[in-house]
């Protein structure tokens, strides 16, 4: 049912309906007639912001909690100057909660200047008992907390406290439910992410995300299909797959349906150019996917491999169920099969345990595959993950190791660029360039940043474009017009 048919069917007079989509349409009905109702008091609609932080799974949640907003009748704003404001956390490391407890310090000043502001926390860190109890002990004035598991609830949560209850703290240890049918606010109109499967069920000793996702739950790919299609008749011209990893995607399915099997049916879906998929597990990215992107050309030629160590005594201490030898060979037969792929990564310094020698492995593995780009990152401890109660390697020795490997992953990443240097491409076409007048930036298949000339008219198309002039990691580049 589309939204306007669900809001219609549901009698705001009468009680809330005990079916979870329907009853929270019935709430986002009463939270509409609750916004009028200010918005003819205050002589202005009514405000509000959701503030992202972490992964695209994160900002695509944030799309959601924005379109509930949005059809409960608040005007959307960028800025935390508003009457609400909802904070969807990450807890991956120590300094996204930092951030976190930065952003609430600031709106707490505004709470003062005004009562009737309220702010709300959701997402991954509120799984975390004593980030929800810091929370309520320091920042008492927040006035709504819920998880990952039940951010459909949100219009039924936000009446709550718009009518009467001072706090609301819902947080489920689990739920079985994949609710994909509420309302969406996109940040772009021409793409979009898309969940096709939450949890994860892998268990790396230093990710707290099993712990505050859960176990993997896969969508049924027909629906999947169908948000594609929607999506493609609206507009959008790319769709990014998201799952913690993607590379298990329908092994829990009644009738089990691979990864490389759904990416295969979504690049088929007419008006759709491109297919990005977020985040695959090098142990089990199969010879079938390996295919299905050599064989679609609007598969993004962009895989995202990730490391995180090329020591074999720390990848074992990581939990990761590959060796160092193991991964190169999958590289290297990417690299094989697909040539024009891009082949970018993520990498851990300062594991417990780890020494110079074993950030010499990851360099020497750096180097063998010559990644398009790596996201390198120190060491942050979760409590309750295993790596935790290991033996901690100390920050000075973190940073020297962090340093060695950055400007090794920086090196390699600038010859891999330049390899592009007087080739044409398509590019999507995402925004005006705000540091060159009269040029516009888009990006390339393999996800290469390229500035070229254009205006605003092009946002959302595809440009080809030769590449001219390396800057290092990007591109400026020649307009040769719509592809």
């Amino acid at each position: 049912m589309t939204e306007e048919a669900l809001l219609a069917s549901v009698d705001p007079a009468g009680p809330a309906p005990e079916d979870g989509e329907l009853r929270q349409y019935y709430f986002i009905r009463k939270m509409q007639e609750f916004t009028q109702n200010r918005e003819r008091v205050l002589g202005r609609k009514m405000t509000a912001c959701v503030v992202t932080f972490g992964c695209q799974m994160n900002a695509r949640d944030s799309e959601k909690l924005s379109g509930i907003l949005s059809l409960c009748g608040f005007a959307m704003q960028d800025k935390e100057d508003v009457d609400f404001v909802i904070y969807n956390t990450c807890t991956v490391r120590d300094n996204a909660d930092q951030h976190l407890y930065g952003r609430l310090g600031q709106y707490h000043h505004l709470i003062r200047e005004d009562r009737s502001r309220k702010a709300a926390i959701c997402g991954c860190m509120m799984q975390e008992k004593t980030a929800v109890e810091k929370i309520r002990q320091s920042y008492s004035f927040v006035s709504l907390i819920f998880g990952t598991y039940n951010l459909y609830c949100f219009p039924e949560y936000l009446y709550r406290i718009y009518h009467g209850e001072k706090h609301v703290i819902e947080l489920w240890d689990r739920s079985d439910t994949i609710a994909e049918d509420m309302p969406v606010r996109r940040k772009f109109p021409w793409k979009s992410g898309i969940n096709i499967m939450f949890g994860c069920d892998n268990f790396c000793s230093y990710c707290i995300v099993p712990y505050v996702r859960g176990r993997e739950k896969s969508r049924d790919p027909e629906d999947i299909l169908r948000e594609v299609e929607r999506l493609a008749a609206d507009g959008v011209v790319e769709v990014m797959l998201l799952g913690q990893n993607v590379n298990s995607y329908g092994k829990n399915l009644d009738t089990p349906v691979s990864f490389a099997q759904l990416l295969d049916a979504v690049c088929k879906v007419p008006s759709i150019r491109r297919v990005r998929f977020m985040t695959p597990h090098p142990k089990d990215f199969s010879e079938d996917l390996i295919e299905v992107i050599r064989r679609n050309p609007n598969a993004a030629r962009h895989i995202h491999l990730p490391l995180q160590s090329g020591s074999d005594r720390i990848l074992r201490a990581m939990n990761r169920h590959y060796t160092k030898e193991q991964f190169l060979a999958l590289a290297r037969h990417i690299r094989e099969e697909i040539p024009d792929a891009a082949l970018t990564t993520d990498i851990i310094v300062g594991f417990p345990g780890e020494t110079a020698a074993d950030v010499d492995e990851t360099i020497d593995v750096v180097r063998k595959v010559s990644f398009d780009n790596a996201y390198t990152f120190i060491y942050s401890m979760r409590s309750g993950t295993p790596a935790a109660r290991m033996e901690q390697v100390p920050e000075e020795e973190k940073k020297r190791n962090f340093e060695r490997l950055l400007q090794t992953v920086q090196e390699t990443a600038r010859k891999q660029t330049l390899l592009l240097q007087g080739k044409t491409y398509p590019a999507l076409i995402e925004e005006e360039n705000d540091q060159v007048k009269g040029f516009v930036t888009g990006r390339l298949s393999n996800n290469m940043i390229v500035h070229m000339p254009g205006d605003a008219s092009l946002i959302g198309k595809f440009c080809m474009v030769r590449l001219d002039d390396c800057r290092g990691f990007y591109y400026f580049g020649s307009n040769l017009g719509l592809a």
